[in-house]
């Protein structure tokens, strides 16, 4: 299954090789043109219908993860975060460590000699270490190097009522479905990017946006899903089971407010379920891309996830479904000259 490959296949910022071969496969023989810029963004191009406006529609490849920065004489690793970690879930969680996939365990000193003040807080990254299994700095050099990429070890597994849980659906679940929609659409002119190191500040979005120049762009995204009973409404940014979640704000963009209404419209029109995003945390590509040389007018449709940024992140097949509904719904209203 393309999700399962795409989750488990290890792709922190700024090492998205292993990622960007998978989707390379999978798009080369359904696209017109595609190349691989400096940056290891794949820019492709199918063509179709001449269209007054250039669309873009965009996922990010990276995910967060860490970075080996030392190794002490007895062999355990010390790390440092690569993108927005949460040191909370960290403790205990089996890691990959560097191109052969080492297999280690982040530790940390047991509860039962900590402090009573230690118990209250979660432990920083600088008490934190990797366990690879060996017993000097030398054995673990023969393995692993400093400056090596970390990704956490987690399968992809479906549970209870459609749902799934993977590492990296941020934003793994939005390169699925631009795949899934290259392989599908026929006669549509469209770019699909996908981008790298997004996590780390956007950074392939903005000279991928700058080499298409689009007139319009679809940024795909898992974001976070917060669902828990006893919140106010307005605090829960998305809900599982609700739809695809379209943006309003977030920290790098304040969103076209008539793409938002056509998007809105096309799903109303088509009985397609969807949901705003309703939280202004965060970021995403858009941030860049609606900025780049004349601008873009952008749009961030997204699948919501729970324990976002963390390796069991949770979301609903059937938001999937809707969401891929979704956008093959606008690209007909696109071809038809609509949007």
């Amino acid at each position: 299954m393309l999700l399962k490959r795409l989750t488990e296949a290890s792709g922190v910022s700024g090492n998205e090789k292993e990622v960007r071969d998978i989707i390379l496969g999978e798009i080369k023989d359904f696209v017109d043109d595609v190349k691989v810029d400096r940056l290891g963004n794949i820019i492709a191009y199918k063509k179709g219908k001449d269209n007054p406006k250039k669309l873009m529609i965009t996922a990010h490849m990276d995910e967060v993860g860490l970075m080996i920065i030392d190794i002490d004489d007895t062999g355990l690793l010390k790390f440092t975060t690569v993108g927005g970690i949460d040191k909370r879930i960290l403790v205990s969680k089996p890691v990959l460590v560097g191109k052969d996939k080492v297999l280690g365990v982040i530790g940390a000193k047991p509860i039962h000699l900590q402090k009573r003040e230690e118990w209250q807080k979660a432990l920083e990254i600088e008490q934190l270490y990797i366990d690879i299994g060996v017993n000097s700095k030398a054995e673990a050099e023969k393995l692993v190097s400093i400056g090596d990429y970390v990704a956490f070890d987690s399968q992809y597994i479906e549970f209870g009522d459609n749902l799934v849980k993977a590492k990296a659906l941020d934003n793994r679940v939005g390169c699925s479905l631009l795949i899934d929609l290259v392989k599908e659409i026929r006669d549509i002119n469209f770019y699909a990017v996908f981008t790298v190191m997004e996590e780390v500040g956007l950074v392939g979005a903005g000279p991928a946006a700058f080499a298409v120049e689009p007139d319009l762009s679809i940024i795909l995204e898992g974001t976070l899903c917060y669902d828990i009973p006893k919140l106010d409404s307005h605090l829960i940014p998305t809900h599982l089971n609700k739809g695809p979640a379209i943006s309003l704000i977030d920290r790098t963009t304040l969103f076209d407010i008539e793409f938002r209404k056509k998007l809105t419209e096309i799903a109303e029109n088509n009985n397609i379920p969807y949901q705003f995003r309703k939280s202004s945390m965060g970021g995403n590509d858009s941030g860049k891309i609606h900025t780049s040389k004349e601008g873009s007018i952008t749009s961030t449709i997204s699948v919501p996830c729970r324990n976002i940024h963390s390796p069991t992140s949770v979301m609903s097949k059937e938001d999937y479904k809707n969401t891929y509904k979704l956008l093959k719904a606008i690209l007909f209203e696109y071809e038809k000259g609509e949007l």
